[in-house]
């Protein structure tokens, strides 16, 4: 049996609670460290918050969760930790004492990463403490990138680590204050202020210009992609040719700051309040959150960007693949989204139909006929579905597929799902496909290994009583 593996972390904010949950929901253990007597509220509403987000990215079933300790003291909390992350305020003698503390007390084989935005790793071990910076983007849970500085034996090995839980670790060449994308924000965030302090523009109205406009091209290519698709077919070369005079032109305010003065404060406090005052923060941490799982879920289609990071994790997730016995096999297991449910609040009927295909597709792979058969040019098509909805299902629960082959000879794949939630089955899939030749359109005889395995499983599932709904049809009573 694998040793569950157990991370401490040490600072429960914002970034040290989104660190709790993305390792709890990967199935680690997670001891925390925080003096605030208000951080197992705190952590406790942001771990809820993954609970409901972080599961709708993925088809499958994330691992079991791990527990979730709070101790009275850091070496308690760190304490056989294969991971310390150190999440607090940004203060580099706060943060002396406490890597010093955490050097001390937890296993020499641990990682010891700080979530500092600014500081370098050299900074961070001035007085003898072991650390890499481990940056991370809020919220932790949802969003993949961390950006890792400092020694490169240790950064691999949390490369290794991070990508296991789902995240994309970014290894900076060098050190550098306030590391990469930090710099970035920090250039936009300058303009930002010019634009509000020299009154062009609210707060609402450049928020609008960057979601409206190239946030969203960002969020799929960045910014040197976005610009070569700008160049034409001529691509980067030609972008910078036309475009790099502009560099000379006094467009830019980057390298001043307007006065930090009460009144610039209470201008953008102001503006800030008007535009979005009228929901409280957990409020925008749920939009947030259900915007970023959608936006996530569509890249994941075509492999960009965040996407890819997505389908990767998932594709390394255990999955069984049974052999052939007189009972149904379980082809999926996921919780259901935010973005499944409809103005009755419970989930699509049309989602109904997404999770009985995905039990298809996966049972495809059970019996031979998943990507790598299909790439080959040879797969099975859908002829007819029936569904019959038994149940309510609700965002957030876990469903659970079983699949029975009713047929299972020649060219002909007969299958009957049954969609079930605590047990109870909410739904049932009858599905009916014949197996095609991707050159020609046309059915044909599938490959012997496939038409082996799939005769395997309908001859155990041969005894199984027929469903009830297997071969109805809609009827009024």
């Amino acid at each position: 049996m694998t040793k569950t593996r157990k991370a401490a972390v040490v600072g429960g904010g914002v970034i040290g609670g989104g660190w709790a949950a993305r390792f709890l929901l990967n199935g680690w253990d997670v001891a925390v460290f925080d003096p605030d007597p208000q951080a197992q509220r705190k952590i406790g509403e942001v771990i809820d918050g993954a609970r409901r987000a972080l599961p709708g990215l993925y088809d499958r079933a994330l691992p079991p969760e791990g527990s979730l300790t709070f101790h009275d003291a850091l070496a308690d909390a760190v304490e056989g930790a294969d991971w310390v992350q150190e999440s607090v305020p940004e203060r580099l003698d706060l943060k002396h004492r406490v890597l010093a503390e955490i050097t001390a007390a937890a296993p020499a084989s641990a990682v010891v990463g700080s979530s500092t935005s600014g500081f370098k790793p050299s900074e961070l071990t001035a007085e003898g403490a072991r650390a890499i910076v481990a940056h991370p983007f809020n919220p932790v849970y949802l969003l993949p990138l961390v950006e890792l500085v400092g020694d490169a034996g240790t950064c691999t090995t949390a490369s290794e680590i991070l990508r296991a839980i789902g995240m994309y670790p970014l290894t900076a060449r060098k050190e550098i204050d306030a590391h990469i994308a930090d710099r970035l924000l920090e250039a936009v965030w300058r303009e930002c202020l010019w634009l509000v302090s020299d009154g062009v523009a609210t707060t609402e109205e450049i928020d609008e210009a960057i979601r409206m406009g190239f946030g969203l091209r960002w969020a799929q290519m960045g910014i040197f992609e976005t610009y070569r698709i700008a160049g034409g077919e001529a691509g980067m070369r030609h972008f910078l040719d036309q475009f790099g005079p502009a560099l000379e032109w006094p467009w830019t305010k980057l390298m001043d700051v307007p006065d930090y003065t009460p009144e610039l404060v209470d201008l953008i406090a102001g503006q800030s309040d008007a535009q979005s005052g009228q929901h409280s923060i957990r409020d925008l941490e749920r939009i947030r959150d259900d915007n970023l799982v959608g936006m996530m879920r569509a890249l994941r289609k075509t492999g960009s960007a965040a996407g890819k990071v997505i389908a990767d994790h998932e594709a390394s997730l255990p999955k069984a693949m049974p052999t052939p016995e007189p009972a149904p096999v379980e082809t999926v297991r996921r919780d259901v989204p935010q973005s499944w449910t409809d103005y009755n609040g419970h989930m699509n009927e049309a989602h109904y139909l997404e999770i009985g295909a995905q039990a298809t597709d996966s049972f495809m792979e059970m019996v031979g006929a998943g990507p790598t058969y299909i790439a080959g040019g040879l797969s099975y098509f859908t002829v007819e579905n029936h569904l019959c909805y038994l149940g309510e299902v609700l965002a957030g629960e876990e469903l659970v597929v079983t699949t029975q082959v009713l047929q299972g000879e020649g060219k002909k794949m007969h299958l009957f799902h049954r969609i079930t939630k605590d047990g109870e089955v909410a739904a049932t899939m009858e599905t009916f496909l014949l197996h095609v030749d991707l050159t020609t359109r046309r059915s044909c005889p599938p490959a012997p290994d496939v038409a082996e395995a799939l005769l395997a499983f309908a001859e155990a599932h041969a005894a199984l009583p027929r469903p009830d709904q297997a071969g109805k049809a809609i009827g009024a009573r």
